[in-house]
Formats: C-alpha cells, structure tokens, sequence
C-alpha cells in the first residue's frame, strides 16, 4: 500500500510583500504630485490680474454688472 501526505497548498507569495509596497509608494508619490500640481495652480491664479482672469474665463474674475434700475424703458422712451 503506498503511503500518501497531504500539504497545504497555500502559502503567501513572496513578491506580494513588496508588491504592496511599491503600491503605497506610488499611491503616495501621485498625492504629492497632484498636491503640487494644486498649490501651483493657485499661486498662478492668485497672481493674475483680473483681465487674464476674464481672458481666461475663470468664475472668480469681476464681471460687470449691468444694473438696471425700475422705470428705465420710460425714461428712454421720453428721451426719444
């Protein structure tokens, strides 16, 4: 009779331990390159005068206001 073992047949990779490693890294190495990419994009914003800010079509530029005040249309129409 012939005599037979069983193992398990599991066992944790060898390269997954610095496989996740290099994974944290790179996660953390984009956080800090899109962080940069932000404070740069602010200090170029904050240092635009607001024309480029209106050339550029950025929300935070001064628009003009047009101010139109009740009893406009008869005035204009009497001046006419």
């Amino acid at each position: 009779m012939a005599h037979t073992e069983t193992h398990a047949g599991i066992s944790a990779p060898k390269g997954q331990l610095f496989g996740f490693r290099s994974n944290s890294v790179a996660m953390i190495v984009a956080a800090l390159r899109k962080w940069q990419r932000s404070v740069a994009r602010r200090k170029a914003l904050a240092d635009m005068t607001p024309d480029q800010l209106r050339d550029i079509g950025h929300p935070g530029a001064n628009r003009p206001v047009l101010e139109i005040k009740a009893g406009l249309m008869t005035k204009l129409m009497s001046m006419r």
